[in-house]
C-alpha cells in the first residue's frame, strides 16, 4: 500500500498492525517533487505564476493572514488571541503597522528582520526573496513563547490606505506579496470597522488578488459593540452590499460580528450575539492544525490544474510561431487572441473556465517573453500529473484519514482560545437546557406553579394526563410536530404515554427553551430530570 510514494518523500515504514508508510506530509513533498515539479520548470510556470514550493511549505503550521484598512483592530486582534504584547506590536489609531509581521512560535522573545528570514531554510518565506529590499526592509518576524502559536502562526499586513499615493510609495507591489501569502496560508481574515465600510481602491485591489482562495476568507466585523441593533443590522448589509461588489462569488462569505478585544463592551444589548459569533470563530480556527494536511493537499491540486492550463498555453504559442519571418507581429497577435485562445483550448481539451489565469495579467507577463524560447506540448509531463490527479490523491487522501483517525485531535489551545472552553463563562454556561446544571433545586420548580394551574385545567386522571390533552397544549406554542415530538419523548420519563404534573412541567420548560431561540439536548440531562422519576442516589451532574 502507498509503493507509489517512493524513497525520497522521507517517510518512516511502521510494524505490526498499522502500515502506513508515509506521513501525510512527505507524501505530499514527493508527489510535487516527482509529478508536478518537473512540468512547472519545463513551461516555466514560476515565471508566471507562484515559485516552487520548498521542504518548509509542506512542514510549516497552519497560518492566518489578517487584512484590512488601517485601525480597524488588525493587531488588537493579536493580541486579543495571544493574550500578551509580541515584539513589534504597535496599536494606536492612526496607521501603525507599516509592516508584515509574521507571529510564530519561539523559546524566548525577539524579532528576526526580513533579510534574514528569507534565508532561513526552516521558514516557508524563502522566495518572498524576490520582492527586494523595499518589501524586506518591511518584513520581519516577532518570536515568543505562546501556547497559540505553537499551533498556529499569525501574519499581520500593514493597514490600508486610501489613495493612489501610498500604493505608489511602497516601492513593492504590494497585492503580489498578499497573493503570495494567500497561496500559502489556511485562513484569511478581513477585518472591517463598523465606522469604516467603504472599501478603498487599494483594499479592492487587494481583495481581488486573492481569487481563487475564496474558501480561505472569513470576514470580521469589528468594533460592532460601538453602535446599537437597529444601527448594527444597516452596517452589517452596507458591508454584505460592498463585499458584493468586490468579491464575485455566487456564496455569501461567512461574516464575524462582535469586539474583539479585552475591553468592556460599550453597548451589551447585543452580548449574547457577539459570545456565539466569537465562538464561531475560534472554533473555525481551532480547528486549522486539523484540516491543515486537507488544505495542502487541496491547494496542490489547484496548483497541478493551473500547472496543465499554463502548459497547454505555453505550447499553443510556440506552436503557432512562426520559424523565421514574422515573429513579433505573430507574438503581438497572438497576445491580442488570447481571450480566443482560452476559449478554444476549453473546448479542445475539457477544461473548465475557471481554470485559467486571469487574461489581463497573463497578456502583461507575456509582453516580455521570447516565444520561441517555449516549449512544444509534451505528452508524458501532462500524463504525469493527469495520473497524479486521478489515483495518486485518492490513496494520499484515504492515507490522510487513516492518520486522523489513529491520531488524537489537534485544536488551538492557549490565549483566548481556553477562556471559552470551561467553567462558568464558556460559551452556553447556564443557558438553555444548561440552565440549572450546578444548582441543587430542580430548575423548573420557580415555574411549576404557574405550569401547575394548566395541567388540572387539563382533567388529569388518577395525576397524568393523556398525550391528546397533552397535544392540545403543546400545539399552542406553535412550534412544528417535529419538535414537539422530541419535547414529548423528552419529557415522558417513564415512557408510559402519559404525564404527571411534573413531567408536563418539564415539557412547558422545553418549550420555553426552545421558544428562548436555544436547542433542545439529545438526551434529558441529569439535572432536568423530575425529582420523583430520579432513581434512589441518583445525584445531579
Amino acid at each position: 500500500m502507498f509503493s507509489w510514494l517512493g524513497k525520497q518523500g522521507g517517510g518512516r515504514e511502521r510494524g505490526g498492525g498499522s502500515d502506513v508508510v508515509q506521513t501525510v506530509t512527505g507524501g505530499l513533498r514527493d508527489l510535487y517533487l516527482r509529478k508536478l515539479l518537473p512540468l512547472e520548470e519545463h513551461y516555466r510556470f514560476h515565471d508566471f505564476h507562484s515559485p516552487a514550493l520548498e521542504e518548509a511549505d509542506f512542514e510549516n503550521k497552519p497560518m492566518v493572514l489578517l487584512v484590512g484598512q488601517y485601525s480597524t483592530g488588525k493587531t488588537t486582534f493579536i493580541r486579543y488571541l495571544l493574550e500578551q504584547d509580541f515584539p513589534g506590536m504597535r496599536i494606536g489609531p492612526e496607521p501603525t503597522t507599516d509592516s508584515f509581521i509574521a507571529v510564530m512560535y519561539g523559546d524566548s522573545e525577539g524579532n528576526i528582520p526580513g533579510n534574514a528570514l528569507v534565508v532561513d531554510p526552516k521558514k516557508p518565506f524563502r522566495k518572498l526573496s524576490r520582492f527586494g529590499n523595499a518589501f524586506l526592509n518591511r518584513f520581519m518576524c516577532s518570536q515568543l513563547p505562546n501556547q497559540v502559536l505553537k499551533s498556529i502562526s499569525i501574519i499581520d499586513s500593514p493597514g490600508i490606505l486610501s489613495g493612489e499615493k501610498q500604493r505608489i510609495s511602497r516601492g513593492y507591489d504590494f497585492c503580489q506579496v498578499l497573493q503570495w501569502f494567500a497561496e500559502r496560508v489556511d485562513r484569511i481574515i478581513l477585518l472591517f470597522d463598523a465606522h469604516k465600510l467603504d472599501i478603498s481602491d487599494e483594499f479592492s485591489e487587494a481583495i481581488k488578488s486573492f481569487r481563487g482562495q475564496d474558501d480561505k476568507i472569513r470576514v470580521v466585523l469589528n468594533k460592532a459593540d460601538q453602535v446599537d441593533t437597529q444601527q448594527l443590522m444597516r452596517v452589517y448589509g452596507a458591508l454584505m452590499w460592498s463585499l458584493g461588489k468586490v468579491i464575485n462569488t455566487p456564496e455569501v462569505l461567512r461574516v464575524y460580528i462582535g469586539s474583539f478585544w479585552a475591553h468592556p463592551l460599550r453597548n451589551t444589548e447585543n452580548r449574547r450575539l457577539f459570545e456565539a459569533e466569537a465562538q464561531d470563530l475560534f472554533k473555525d480556527i481551532q480547528n486549522l492544525p486539523q484540516k491543515a494536511a486537507v488544505r495542502k493537499l487541496n491547494d496542490l491540486i489547484k496548483r497541478a490544474r493551473l500547472a496543465k492550463v499554463h502548459a497547454y498555453i505555453i505550447s499553443y504559442l510556440k506552436k503557432e510561431m512562426p520559424s523565421v519571418f514574422g515573429k513579433e507581429n505573430k507574438k503581438k497577435e497572438l497576445i491580442s487572441r488570447l481571450p480566443e485562445i482560452y476559449i478554444q483550448l476549453q473546448r479542445e481539451y475539457h477544461i473548465s473556465a475557471g481554470d485559467f489565469p486571469e487574461v489581463k495579467k497573463m497578456q502583461e507577463l507575456l509582453e516580455t517573453c521570447d516565444f520561441t524560447k517555449f516549449h512544444s506540448l509534451k505528452p508524458k509531463l501532462i500524463e504525469a500529473v493527469d495520473n497524479m490527479l486521478a489515483n495518486k490523491i485518492a490513496s494520499l487522501m484515504s492515507l490522510i484519514r487513516q492518520e486522523e483517525s489513529n491520531m488524537p485531535t489537534e485544536i488551538v489551545h492557549g490565549g483566548a482560545f481556553d477562556g471559552t472552553m470551561a467553567g462558568p463563562f464558556g460559551h452556553g454556561y447556564g443557558e438553555g437546557a444548561k440552565e440549572g446544571a450546578d444548582e441543587d433545586e430542580w430548575v423548573v420548580a420557580k415555574d411549576k406553579p404557574a405550569y401547575d394551574e394548566i395541567f388540572y385545567t387539563l382533567s388529569p386522571i388518577n395525576g397524568k394526563i393523556s398525550g391528546i390533552s397533552a397535544k392540545k397544549e403543546m400545539v399552542t406554542s406553535k412550534l412544528p410536530n417535529s419538535v414537539l415530538g422530541k419535547i414529548w419523548k423528552l419529557a415522558d420519563c417513564d415512557g408510559d404515554g402519559m404525564l404527571d404534573d411534573e413531567e408536563f412541567a418539564l415539557a412547558k420548560h422545553l418549550i420555553k427553551i426552545k421558544l428562548d431561540g436555544y436547542e433542545l439536548p439529545g438526551t434529558l440531562p441529569s439535572h432536568l430530570v423530575p425529582p420523583s422519576h430520579r432513581k434512589p442516589f441518583q445525584t445531579v451532574e
